[in-house]
């Protein structure tokens, strides 16, 4: 297993009718199962989660935003994802909407759910369990886990927690 922590944001990006965008990965991590685009700081030239964010809504959505349109709704570390490496993940909500579905990419392609829609979606063990439930009581405000991931169960910490 990867000793080092792989950093990344996750982009909660919204329509005006409040559905959530989500991708349907073509790649790994999560091949094959719906979670927020987003991707990983390039740490080589001292990117930060913000400067990420901005780039990878450029990349991948084809959608313009600045740093103003983002809120730092979450940060989760999870220690042995999959058996197979450590995370590190900046969560943001970008507050500008976005009425389209942005064209497929490389990594795949995107739909727009309703709220109660996504559980019923093949996930992420982790988004299901803990990360969807945490963004939404904490969305406007802050909260910050840690998931120590094992093969049959994961033990969470809440470790701070902001309330909108």
């Amino acid at each position: 297993m990867s000793t080092a922590y792989h950093i990344s944001t996750l982009l909660y990006v919204f329509d005006s009718s409040d559905r959530v965008l989500l991708m349907h990965r073509a790649k790994k991590p999560n091949l094959g199962l719906w979670s927020p685009c987003g991707g990983k700081i390039n740490t080589s030239i001292g990117e930060s989660p913000y400067d990420c964010a901005v780039r990878e809504t450029a990349e991948e959505l084809d959608f313009t935003i600045s740093r103003k349109n983002l809120h730092l709704t979450g940060l989760i570390s999870e220690s042995g994802y999959e058996g197979e490496s450590h995370w590190l993940m900046f969560l943001f909500e970008i507050e500008k909407k976005l009425n389209r579905i942005p064209l497929p990419h490389r990594e795949g392609t995107f739909q727009f759910f309703e709220r109660e829609k996504i559980k019923s979606l093949e996930i992420p063990v982790t988004d299901k369990a803990r990360i969807w439930p945490l963004f939404w009581k904490y969305r406007g405000g802050f909260f910050s886990a840690h998931c120590q991931c094992r093969e049959k169960d994961h033990e969470w910490t809440l470790e701070e927690t902001i309330l909108p």
